[in-house]
Formats: structure tokens, sequence, C-alpha cells
């Protein structure tokens, strides 16, 4: 049961999701349904009075399936077109390319990328113990798009002086311009509230993800030590007490133990 302005109603889906249409109507929501423990359809809902039987669900219209049919002003209704999404995709191409400036910064040659960074994430993500109460795939997509907004502004460190407020704002404003590149719609407002959601750290798998970050950082860490002969301490120090999750928490241990033992090798 949900309620929206006063309106009550209630529906049952069965792995899809449907159009609910009132008999009258002056505005139109859209509301979020779990058909199952991964998986969320938006349904759009049109109200003029508090009275539920003026709404009818048109059983016609499954979303999943026949999108041809949905109302105008239903997100999926403006899919992007080929172009917009060939557009956005070309601009991304610019996270395969950018370098992490951190490692830049520590004379590292041929250093990861952001999409290097971010698709080990999402493999965390994947790879990672169930958790209660967290959406697996839901992380899997925040760690796509956390850093997606550094193909426009870069990749900003703490070693360039910006402060947190004016990062953030560059960043969504970044955002807001490839979102709008891909045309807007559904897949668009999704990449937003992913991102927000990150950059909030406003729920379970925020958090999950934000500690993936800091993990998949000082793993890169240990590899750039062993590969170039360096010490990168700083990286370390700087998520130290930081890690907020007990998956985040024991593969940091686990990180820290190997290169505790390289380093203790390296001395002997």
């Amino acid at each position: 049961m949900a309620a929206v302005k006063g309106c009550q109603f209630s529906a049952s889906l069965s792995g899809s999701c449907y159009v609910m249409r009132p008999r009258l109507h002056r505005f139109s929501v859209k509301i979020p349904f779990f058909d199952g423990p991964l998986r969320s359809r938006l349904v759009s809902l049109c109200c003029h009075n508090p009275n539920p039987d003026s709404f009818i669900v048109d059983l016609t219209v499954p979303l999943s399936k026949n999108p041809t049919h949905l109302p105008d002003d239903c997100p999926q209704a403006s899919a992007s077109s080929p172009s917009s999404a060939i557009d956005f995709l070309t601009l991304c191409h610019r996270l395969k390319t950018t370098k992490r400036k951190g490692w830049i910064n520590h004379g590292i040659k041929g250093s990861e990328s952001i999409a290097d960074h971010m698709y080990r994430m999402a493999l965390m993500a994947l790879i990672a113990s169930d958790l209660p109460g967290v959406n697996r795939e839901r992380c899997i997509k925040i760690a796509i798009v956390h850093d997606i907004a550094e193909a426009i502004v870069g990749d900003i460190t703490p070693s360039d002086g910006v402060p947190k407020a004016e990062k953030s704002r560059l960043e969504q404003a970044a955002l807001n311009e490839m979102c709008e590149i891909l045309g807007g719609g559904i897949r668009a407002e999704e990449i937003k509230e992913l991102w927000e959601e990150y950059e909030n750290n406003s729920s379970l798998e925020a958090n999950l993800v934000k500690d993936f970050d800091k993990v998949e950082m000082i793993l890169q860490a240990l590899e750039y030590e062993t590969e170039h002969g360096k010490v990168l301490d700083e990286f370390y120090l700087s998520t130290a007490g930081k890690i907020q999750t007990e998956i985040g928490k024991s593969w940091a241990a686990e990180i820290h133990a190997r290169r505790n033992s390289r380093l203790k090798n390296k001395l002997n």
C-alpha cells in the first residue's frame, strides 16, 4: 500500500510493472515498485482526489514488455536516441584515457585510468559476500558511475587544493551536462540518483562502495610499490580509520598484511 498526497492505492505485480490510470486526472507521479530482491520498476500514477476507487490498473500495458505504448510523460517514453547514446559513450571514452592524478604525482609511468579504477571496484561489488540489506546490483551500478563526472572535470585530488564543496559543485555540473548529452530520460535520472547516493553516502550500498574506493586504491598502491620499488605511504595513511564496513576492513587488513610481509622480506 502506498500513499501519494492523500491518495491510496495498492497493486499486485508479478514480474512486471503496469501503468496505473485514473478515470480523471490532473497530475502524475512515478513510484518505484520492487518485484524481486534486486529488481525495481517504475509505476506511473495519476491522481486528482483521495478516492482510491478513482484508480484502475491497466494490465494490458506492462512497461517491461511493451514500451511503445507508454504515456507521453513516462520517462521510458523518452529513451536516448542512438545519436545521444553514442555522444555520451564517446564522452565517457575520456574515463579510459585520463590517468588517476595521484599516481602521476608520484611518478608512476603507465598508471591506471579512471575507468580502470571504477572497473575493479565493480568487480569488488560483484564478488563481495552477501550482506543483509545490501543490493549487490546497485553496488555495481554505483561503482560504475561514482567517478563518471571526471570525464569532464578530470581527477581532482586533495593536492589540487580545491575545497570539497567546490569539487562537488563542479562534478554535479559536469554530471548534469553528461546527462543532457545522453538525452535525459530514465537512464540519465538513474545515473544522477546513483551518483548523488554515493556523493552523500546515503545508503548501505554507498557505504560499501566508498569502502571499495579506498580498498581499491591501497591495493593499487601495493601493486605499484611492488612493480616500481616505491614507498607510497600517503595512500595507506589517507584511508586509516576511514573504512566503515566489516568486509572493507577485512580486505584492507589483508592488503596491509601483504605489504608488511613484503617490507619485512625486503629488509632481510
